[in-house]
C-alpha cells in the first residue's frame, strides 16, 4: 500500500476540516457522567441505538448517585437492547461506585485517571476528553481505523497504533476535530460497503483504491454539490 505523502496528508486534513468545520458528537448527554456512560454504552453499538435507551435512562439516572439508587437490575432493563448490556451494566454500576467513593461524584478529567475506571479504555477516555473539553485527544473507533487504511492516511494493526500515528501526522490545530470529522465522514459518506463517492466533498483528495470513477461530473462539481 502506498500511503499519502506529507503534502497529500496536509491537503486532506485541511479539506476534512473545511468539510466538517465544527463536527459534533451524535450521542445525547446532559453532564460529564452521562457522557461517559453514553460512550461506554456505544462500544460496538450505534449512537442511534444508544440514544434510544439513554433518552429515558438519563431522565432517571444521570449522576453516579442516581445510578446507584437505580441499581443494576433496573439499569439492565433500560439498556438490554444494547450489545453486551450485561457487561456494560456491571461496568457502569462499578464506575458509579468508584466516582462516589473516590471522586466526590465527579468524573476525573485527566487521561491517566480515566483509563483506571471500569469500562474506560484508551478510546473511551480520548473520546470523552475530546467531546467534554474539545481536547486534542484522538479516539480511534471503527470508522477512524477503517478510513485511515482505506484513504491511506496511515496503517496500523491496532487502534493504539493508529492513534499514535495520527498524533504524529495531524497538525496540532486540527487535532481537536479530526476524530469526530472522520467518524461522521465514515458514517455517512465513506461507508464500509458502498462509499458515496458521488457525494463526497473530499473526492479530489481521496487516495483510496476503492475510489469510484465518476465521469458525469467534474471534481469541482462534485465538491460543490456535496457542500450544498
Amino acid at each position: 500500500m502506498s500511503l499519502m505523502n506529507a503534502t497529500q496528508r496536509n491537503t486532506f486534513f485541511s479539506a476534512l476540516h473545511h468539510t466538517y468545520p465544527e463536527p459534533k458528537c451524535e450521542l445525547h448527554w446532559t453532564n460529564h457522567f452521562s457522557l461517559l456512560v453514553a460512550i461506554i454504552l456505544s462500544a460496538q453499538s450505534t449512537d442511534k441505538s444508544v440514544n434510544k435507551v439513554t433518552e429515558k435512562l438519563f431522565q432517571t439516572a444521570d449522576t453516579p448517585e442516581k445510578m446507584l439508587t437505580l441499581g443494576a437490575d433496573r439499569l439492565r432493563s433500560y439498556v438490554k437492547s444494547i450489545n453486551y448490556f450485561n457487561n456494560k451494566t456491571k461496568s457502569i454500576i462499578h464506575l458509579a461506585e468508584i466516582l462516589v467513593e473516590k471522586y466526590n461524584g465527579e468524573v476525573p478529567c485527566d487521561f491517566d485517571t480515566l483509563i483506571t475506571l471500569p469500562g474506560v479504555g484508551r478510546k473511551t477516555a480520548n473520546v470523552f476528553l475530546n467531546i467534554a473539553f474539545h481536547a486534542p485527544s484522538i479516539g480511534v473507533d471503527t470508522h477512524v481505523f477503517r478510513l485511515c487504511h482505506r484513504l491511506k492516511i496511515c496503517t496500523g494493526k491496532t487502534p493504539p497504533e493508529i492513534e499514535a500515528k495520527l498524533n504524529q501526522l495531524v497538525p496540532e490545530n486540527l487535532k481537536p476535530d479530526v476524530a469526530l470529522a472522520l467518524v461522521l465522514h465514515g458514517r455517512y459518506i465513506c461507508t464500509a460497503r458502498k462509499p458515496l463517492c458521488e457525494k463526497c466533498a473530499l473526492y479530489a483528495v481521496c487516495q483510496s483504491d476503492e475510489k469510484k470513477e465518476l465521469t458525469d461530473l467534474s471534481t469541482d462539481q462534485i465538491s460543490r454539490k456535496a457542500l450544498k
